[in-house]
């Protein structure tokens, strides 16, 4: 599923990720089991049964990255049929020859707040920590990098953007099946590292916080987004259980707090370049994810409470640097 030689062959012969990249590979960690994963060999059915088309003109820079496809209308149709078949979708949107992948997330929502924030991407190579299904991977080829690494370890994600990748074609963006944990022997070789949607999931932010250091060169820069709360640098909700139904939720910092921690995680240069509630139209039910979403998730008699009595989300996103 892992086009492996492409991969590596986008990396110089001396540079200090391929070794990563090979001892990730030899070492067996993005193999992907069916007996671990039941619904494996259902989803991988949905690569196997894609009718062969041509993919044509493709273009990363739309808000549903779109291809446009050789193919007949049965073709289309089976197309959408492969589709379906990895419901739920979480990121999104994504164009395929007209079909239409509405996912759970808008997230060119997000993109459109935070493109314009970034240092330019034209040149960069960029890693994508808990990148989902790659949307953000595919937007960064919009945006001109060299490279677009993802990472998540959910196998679904994992065959979503397999099966886009077969469709838009050749590119250079990857995605590797593997956790940040991954990232504790990974060299200092990113221009651009995100970590987006990632860090209230971690029991320990300190040690999410320490893996992106270690993976940005010197002078690189850090995208990092995560739910927030009012309050100042010392302010941090800690869940007692679930937080808007999700039940692997640990940390939720105030802005100024995240800004501490960045600080003690060694970054500099750190700032907030956005905060923004999260609404329906942005998180919500679709029919590519017919499961519960954000309206779902608030109290039904206040709007600026979780179901569970918290204050409903809030996402800041974050621009910090390593230190030359």
């Amino acid at each position: 599923m892992i086009d492996w030689h492409h991969l590596q062959s986008e990396i110089p012969p001396a540079d200090p990720l391929l070794p990563w990249l090979t001892a990730l590979r030899e070492s067996g960690q993005c193999d992907l089991d069916p007996v671990r994963f039941g619904d494996l060999p259902r989803w991988m059915n949905a690569i196997d049964t894609l009718p062969a088309v041509s993919p044509g003109t493709v273009d990363y820079c739309r808000d549903a990255p779109r291809v446009e496809l050789t193919a007949d209308p049965d073709a289309l149709a089976r197309i959408e049929s492969c589709l379906a078949a990895l419901h739920p979708w979480r990121k999104g949107p994504f164009d395929v020859s007209g079909i239409h992948i509405d996912a759970e997330w808008r997230s060119d929502y997000k993109w459109s707040r935070l493109r314009d924030t970034v240092s330019p991407l034209a040149g960069r190579r960029v890693l994508d920590v808990g990148c989902g299904n790659g949307y953000f991977c595919f937007r960064l080829l919009g945006e001109g990098a060299r490279l677009a690494l993802g990472i998540d370890p959910s196998p679904l994600f994992n065959v979503q953007f397999a099966l886009l990748k077969r469709l838009y074609g050749a590119s250079p963006a990857h995605l590797l099946p593997v956790p940040d944990t991954a990232l504790s022997t990974c060299p200092a070789s990113f221009d651009t590292v995100m970590s987006m949607g990632v860090l209230y999931h971690r029991k320990s932010p300190f040690d999410h916080l320490a893996l992106l250091h270690r993976c940005l060169r010197p002078g690189g820069e850090l995208l990092l987004e995560t739910l927030v709360v009012d309050g100042d640098k010392n302010t941090v909700l800690v869940p007692q259980a679930r937080y808007a139904r999700m039940r692997n939720v640990w940390f939720l910092p105030s802005t100024l707090a995240m800004e501490h921690w960045l600080r003690r995680a060694g970054f500099t240069q750190v700032r907030c370049v956005d905060e923004s509630l999260t609404t329906a139209s942005e998180q919500r039910t679709t029919d590519w994810m017919r499961f519960e979403s954000h309206d779902q998730a608030l109290d039904p008699s206040d709007q600026t409470l979780t179901i569970e009595g918290l204050p409903a989300p809030r996402r800041a996103a974050f621009l910090a640097e390593r230190p030359c």
